[in-house]
């Protein structure tokens, strides 16, 4: 991998094209730097004692575990080191405010998929890049579409760093060798011919009729109005999910449902649906929440949550059409569904 572009390299380059440039990409350079050592510490022997180890509830009320902490801890270093006004985390009750000077905010999520380390599946790092208002207190509460910048980091079988200044989606890999993230995939578009939907179907039982429609009309196949037949997928780890939608197309459903606590959602929308939605438009695709384009939600609260449907966008537009149904609409306010709206936000 000596030949390709270096994320180094490629930053460079960008940080010349706009006023916000240069912060966007030392923000972005910090976080690269910081994932590394979190590849190395969820991929290394480092693991013993971290793997698995639960320390109590972040501040929305989801199971703590000590690689959480860590992994919070290391990107807050290394951004503390660039020209960032405030930070916005999953593993923090309000957003921290650095240097009030600066152009631009991030929202991340350390490490999602947490949960799933001692399995051995993939993890990874969220983040969001936002203009600096002149009242901090509103960062972390404009829409979707201000972004200036949005990526995520796997921590897989390869350490792969996807990325969108807003001009298309990219895709580096760390060359574990030399220390660099690798420029591997440019202007990464998403299939609209779309064979795979994921979604936890055990909990078929909670959802509301637009989205029980949706996936019967997949487990039809050629039979079914899609005139196709797909596969079923469902990894339970959301940048796991999303890589495979930008490599190999598809859509992926967290829906609200009836569950206690499920009923907007279970995504956060600052520093998990926002940044993906950007990543999911920016390839081809779209994200909504089944009723409404993501990038146009501004957050009420920091960890406000959403349902999230994105990837191909052909599939988007079709759970869409299905909210918009009056039959269905009217299955759904009907007394035997009588519970709160998939889409209710």
């Amino acid at each position: 991998m000596t030949g390709q572009l270096t994320l180094e390299d490629y930053l460079r380059r960008y940080s010349e094209t706009a006023p916000d440039a240069l912060a966007v990409a030392a923000a972005v350079d910090a976080i690269a730097t910081g994932a590394i050592e979190i590849a190395d510490l969820t991929g290394g022997g480092h693991l013993p004692d971290a793997l698995g180890l639960t320390t109590g509830r972040n501040s929305d009320g989801d199971l703590q575990r000590d690689l959480d902490l860590q992994a919070d801890a290391i990107l807050r270093r290394c951004l503390a080191m660039r020209p960032v006004a405030a930070i916005a985390s999953e593993e923090m009750r309000e957003a921290e405010i650095g240097d009030r000077g600066a152009r631009i905010c991030v929202a991340m999520d350390p490490l999602d998929g947490s949960s799933n380390i001692d399995i051995n599946m993939t993890v990874g790092t969220i983040f969001s890049i936002l203009p600096a208002p002149d009242d901090l207190s509103i960062a972390f509460h404009q829409r979707g579409t201000a972004q200036l910048a949005a990526g995520f980091v796997t921590y897989g079988p390869q350490t792969s760093l996807v990325l969108t200044l807003g001009d298309g989606v990219d895709i580096f890999t760390l060359d574990r060798g030399s220390g660099h993230f690798r420029l591997m995939r440019r202007r990464v578009q998403i299939s609209e011919a779309c064979e795979e939907f994921a979604i936890n179907a055990s909990n078929r039982r909670h959802w509301d009729t637009p989205v029980r429609a949706f996936v019967d009309e997949c487990l039809a196949g050629t039979e079914g109005p899609a005139n196709h037949n797909f596969n079923m997928r469902w990894i339970g780890s959301l940048v796991a999910e999303a890589y495979r939608i930008l490599t190999r197309g598809g859509v992926f459903l967290y829906p609200s449902d009836a569950r206690p606590g499920y009923g907007d959602g279970r995504l956060r929308l600052v520093y998990e649906a926002h940044p993906m939605a950007f990543i999911m438009e920016q390839a081809g695709g779209a994200a909504s929440t089944g009723r409404e384009r993501i990038l146009d939600l501004a957050a009420r609260s920091l960890h406000q949550r959403v349902p999230l449907i994105m990837g191909s966008s052909n599939e988007v537009r079709r759970v869409e059409e299905l909210n918009c149904d009056p039959l269905l609409v009217a299955s759904v306010s009907a007394p035997l569904f009588a519970r709160r709206g998939f889409f209710r936000l």
